[in-house]
């Protein structure tokens, strides 16, 4: 009898362990991804249906943090800083909780996105940024909780809230203007010590024209010469080296030198004396 008992259990473990039957989630997952002007969106939620309910007011309680969907909290993720309700947030990832009313939502954006559901009391050490959004009564039944970004522009959109026949937008703007206005600026100023570096450095190791080479790292020492690094310096003093010029090497050197002593990097105070000497033979 126990042989026929322990033959029946190992039959019903193997059946539940190799169980492969794979059914919808109610509230299924959406991840959805949107580019406003220069910046990256994603935010993750669940959708969770009407199904003949009373939404607000009733399913979702009016005055009390929502979760903003179902299951996980909802995401989003942004790639640069953004504004919303005239208050910035740093780029990175935040939890959205509401708190729906008949009339208007109170929309927040939560720096501890990780979890299940909305936590009973709200850390408002944890509160980026609040914003009082109106609610509006739409003519047709979204079935489907819907979130999504509209009213695109270069700076900035609309993060909109649907479901049953309710809407709620949030307005945002996103820093176009001054990320291309920079990116212009530095353009028509022409190349920087760091462009002129990042040449020369590329020329020097590939083996290419060491003139065009010592031309640029000369340029990007010039630009720098007020705060010299021992490195850019360095770099120069190999260049004139390559070059044939053993005098400018040295005198490259010997400052890369002194700048590395005052900063008590061992290496380079050991490779400017090792090339000093061999420069001066």
């Amino acid at each position: 009898m126990k042989k026929l008992l322990l033959l029946s259990l190992v039959f019903a473990f193997s059946f539940t362990a190799n169980a492969q039957i794979e059914t919808p989630q109610p509230s299924p997952t959406s991840k959805v991804e949107q580019k406003v002007g220069l910046t990256d969106f994603t935010f993750e939620y669940s959708r969770p249906g009407v199904k003949g309910r009373t939404i607000f007011g009733d399913l979702v309680p009016y005055g009390k943090v929502w979760r903003t969907g179902a299951n996980l909290r909802t995401k989003i993720t942004f790639n640069n800083p953004i504004t919303v309700g005239g208050k910035e947030l740093k780029a990175g990832t935040y939890a959205i909780f509401t708190i729906p009313q008949a009339t208007s939502w109170e929309v927040i954006f939560y720096t501890e996105y990780a979890g299940g559901g909305a936590p009973a009391t709200l850390d408002e050490s944890k509160v980026a940024a609040r914003v009082s959004a109106d609610v509006h009564e739409i003519p047709f039944n979204v079935e489907s909780f819907t979130m999504d970004i509209n009213n695109l522009s270069n700076n900035g959109g609309t993060l909109e809230f649907l479901w049953a026949k309710t809407y709620v937008g949030v307005p945002f703007t996103v820093p176009t203007d001054a990320a291309v206005s920079k990116s212009i600026d530095k353009i028509m100023a022409g190349p920087g010590a760091g462009d002129y570096y990042a040449a020369a450095a590329y020329y020097l190791e590939e083996g290419k024209d060491i003139t065009k080479a010592k031309a640029w790292i000369d340029k990007a020492i010039d630009m720098s010469k007020e705060d010299p690094k021992f490195w850019q310096l360095r770099r120069q003093a190999l260049i004139y080296a390559k070059a044939g010029d053993k005098k400018g090497a040295v005198k490259a050197a010997k400052a890369s030198l002194e700048l590395a002593e005052k900063a008590g990097n061992a290496d380079y105070v050991k490779m400017n004396k090792e090339s000093i000497a061999e420069w001066t033979k």
